[in-house]
């Protein structure tokens, strides 16, 4: 192994905890540079991570020795942190979605690839052994022909747990595109790219309560759709349907399933690393469960920044960035769709990422 990767974190909010348990003592990686609004934010976080420093972001994207950007600010920031990232010559990964508008994630790749620099991008969720395992199912023939997935997301909204959810509910938020990701990433896993969508959306109410922290009892403003429903047309000719929403209590729908000639898949939470995939092929009476037979096992938020760099330009990143513009457009073409009640093709495609082969916890993780 060579010498570890600089990386510069900016962002340090709520999910920065999740990456740093991972990359901090990652020996692939080595954290240089951490940035936040909140200068003691970012000064307590460098204390507690030998060689690390806290820093403007100007003078992060400055630093010689970060390699990749590690953006994980509000999405409303994503493509300006992402962009001058890029165009101080660094690697960029972004925490989802890789912007909050399409032509923005649009300029982030044009960018990126114009200055031959890589682009990554959450959720990498999706290559843990649960979606790993499922996606190894299907490309191994047990479900027979795909033909079609339900994918399924009801919350009451994250107001009742995020001491600052005001992000979830403006443009950029919403259920689809603050979870939409790791459904739809999950998805284009299993069955490949998306050519068109139909659309659906609603909004229960026009303002929130925060339910805990020091704003408790606080309403907030409701600018974006709260449930967003649609179908997805796969480049293979499987059908997806879809539903996100923050208007729920609960729900007993798998988070995924996938149906073909032969069987059905029932997938695990994409929002996991982990879970139970289950078979039941036709005509058994009981579901069957499969082992882990693909994935990083006991896999971690920054799994895909690892991947990324271990990568190094010679095959393309799992988590990469034409996976996550994909999506993105999946996503706002969905809510354009719901707006104008229509049916719309999609203008990009994104091939399939390769599959993780079973990768135990010590080999990612040493």
């Amino acid at each position: 192994m060579g010498d570890p990767h600089g990386v510069g974190i900016v962002g340090l909010g709520v999910i920065s905890r999740a990456y740093l348990d991972t990359l901090a003592n990652h020996p692939a990686v080595r954290i240089v540079a951490l940035a936040d609004l909140d200068a003691s934010r970012s000064a307590a976080v460098a204390a507690a991570i030998p060689g690390s420093e806290a820093s403007s972001v100007e003078h992060l994207l400055a630093r010689p020795d970060v390699q990749t950007v590690l953006n994980l600010t509000i999405p409303a920031a994503h493509a300006d942190i992402s962009l001058g990232a890029i165009d101080a010559g660094k690697n960029v990964y972004v925490e989802k979605p890789l912007a909050v508008r399409f032509p923005d994630g649009r300029s982030i790749i044009e960018r990126a690839t114009a200055a031959r620099v890589h682009v990554g991008c959450a959720p990498d969720t999706v290559l843990g052994t649960g979606t790993q395992t499922a996606r190894a199912a299907v490309d191994g023939g047990l479900i027979g022909r795909p033909l079609s997935a339900t994918a399924v997301m009801v919350t009451p909204g994250h107001e009742r747990w995020h001491p600052h959810p005001d992000f979830y509910y403006v443009p950029g938020g919403g259920p689809l595109l603050d979870m939409g990701p790791y459904y739809i990433s999950a998805l284009i896993h299993l069955l490949g790219p998306v050519r068109a969508v139909v659309g659906a959306a609603s909004r229960l109410r026009a303002e929130r309560v925060i339910g805990s922290g020091p704003r408790a009892g606080q309403r907030i403003p409701v600018e974006v759709d709260t449930h967003v429903t649609g179908v997805l047309e796969h480049v293979s000719g499987a059908l997806s349907t879809i539903t996100t929403s923050f208007d729920g209590v609960a729900t007993t729908a798998a988070p995924i399933e996938v149906h073909g000639e032969t069987a059905t898949l029932a997938v695990p939470d994409p929002n996991n690393f982990d879970g139970t995939v289950r078979l039941r092929a036709l005509g058994d009476t009981e579901w069957r469960v499969l082992e882990p037979r693909a994935g990083y096992a006991e896999g971690s938020r920054g799994i895909g920044l690892i991947d990324l760099v271990g990568a190094d330009g010679k095959r393309p990143p799992r988590a990469g960035g034409d996976v996550a513009l994909h999506v993105l457009e999946t996503m706002t073409t969905l809510l354009r769709s719901a707006a104008e009640g229509r049916r719309i093709e999609l203008t990009t495609a994104a091939q399939r990422p390769a599959l993780v082969p079973l990768t135990p916890a010590d080999d990612w993780k040493t």
